[in-house]
């Protein structure tokens, strides 16, 4: 048991380590340095097996066929949502009103005869007498009344109305280029375009027909023959609104304007006199005319004195100054067989400015008979 033994089958032919089995194998050097190695690819080695991968398509195709098509597909979807949000965004889903044009406005123009002669004076004096001595200077004589909204009207489109309406106003009657007819652009850039040709005939050929009397639209004077003694106008009046119409507001203007004149050629001070116009004017405008700040005129009712009743104001007003008289003739008469433009025959008698009692008349309505004054109204 001690040592080592052979195997039961005796000792192997070969034994381990033995080389006579690769004895017959001769490699001699020439062979060895003739051989080659070769080492195959893991493709080639994978022969005709599937590949586990996807080819991806060549870049360049990409590029040229498919990438273009994306880039157009991508255009038109742009291009189709952009029209959609236009469409969208033009089309209301509220009814639009249908578009309205201004109205001619229409005229009435009533000159005030005075009973006597014509007071003068300093302007000072003249404007410390009642009623006048109430009124206040310039634009701060036309005041906005308490605003409140109406039913398609906020409180901001209101008095952005107002605003309107008082900057017609102030142009019309209270800038002295306008008053003197040197200019007339600061009132014509107020209206609505449809009623700027009636204005331009208005100013360029005036007459006596209703719809194109110059002193309807403003307020205008011969500045060859009178000029202001006093450039502080005196204002009274007031101003009220209604929503006439959905998305049509209408304000209504009851002012008096009194001015102190005086011959264009007058050395003193103290040969001044009053001049006094009472408008009554109907504003129309909508929801364009408040973006645009512009406005419509629909009727204008002047009364202004002291003039005489054959003085023709169409075209200026033609004021009696310190000392004047009217003339004894009438208003101009009126044949109604006549053919042509019918002429006004309208005329009021204007009591003196100084006069502690003065009638009144009915906003609207021409003065008849004795006693008309513009400068008294009835007060709210």
């Amino acid at each position: 048991m001690t040592g080592r033994s052979e195997p039961p089958d005796g000792a192997p032919e070969n034994p381990a380590g033995g080389e006579d089995e690769y004895r017959s194998l001769v490699f001699d050097e020439s062979f060895v340095q003739a051989a080659r190695m070769q080492e195959f690819s893991a493709q080639e080695r994978m022969g005709e097996h599937a590949r586990a991968v996807r080819t991806l398509p060549d870049t360049q195709v990409i590029r040229s066929g498919g990438g273009s098509r994306a880039a157009i597909a991508l255009v038109v979807l742009i291009a189709l949502a952009f029209a959609v949000a236009v469409y969208i965004g033009f089309r209301s889903p509220y009814p639009q009103p249908p578009a309205r044009r201004a109205e001619p406005l229409r005229t009435t123009v009533v000159p005030l005869a005075p009973r006597g002669a014509v007071p003068g004076g300093s302007p000072e004096r003249l404007y410390g007498a009642e009623p006048v001595s109430g009124f206040r200077t310039g634009a701060d004589g036309i005041n906005y009344p308490g605003v409140e909204r109406t039913q398609n009207f906020s409180d901001s489109q209101i008095t952005a109305a107002l605003a309107t309406v008082k900057d017609y106003l102030v142009e019309s009657s209270l800038n002295p280029d306008v008053l003197t007819g040197s200019v007339r652009r600061p009132v014509e850039h107020l209206l609505d375009p449809d009623q700027r040709p009636q204005f331009e005939q208005a100013l360029s050929d005036p007459a006596d027909d209703g719809g194109h009397a110059a002193t309807g639209w403003l307020v205008r004077f011969d500045p060859e023959r009178v000029e202001l003694a006093d450039p502080q106008i005196r204002v009274d009046g007031t101003l009220r609104y209604e929503e006439e119409a959905p998305g049509v507001l209408g304000v209504v203007s009851d002012h008096t304007f009194t001015y102190a004149l005086r011959p264009a050629d007058g050395p003193h001070r103290d040969d001044a006199s009053l001049f006094t116009v009472r408008r009554e004017l109907h504003f129309r405008l909508d929801r364009e005319d408040l973006r645009l700040h512009r406005l419509e005129v629909l009727t204008a009712h002047v009364q202004a004195g002291p003039q005489s009743c054959s003085a023709d104001a169409t075209g200026m007003l033609r004021p009696l100054l310190a000392g004047e008289r009217a003339d004894d003739r009438g208003p101009a008469a009126t044949d109604p067989y006549a053919t042509g433009r019918p002429t006004a025959a309208l005329c009021g008698t204007l009591e003196a400015v100084s006069s502690p009692k003065a009638p009144t008349t009915s906003p609207g309505s021409p003065p008849r008979g004795p006693g008309a004054d513009p400068s008294s109204r009835p007060r709210p």
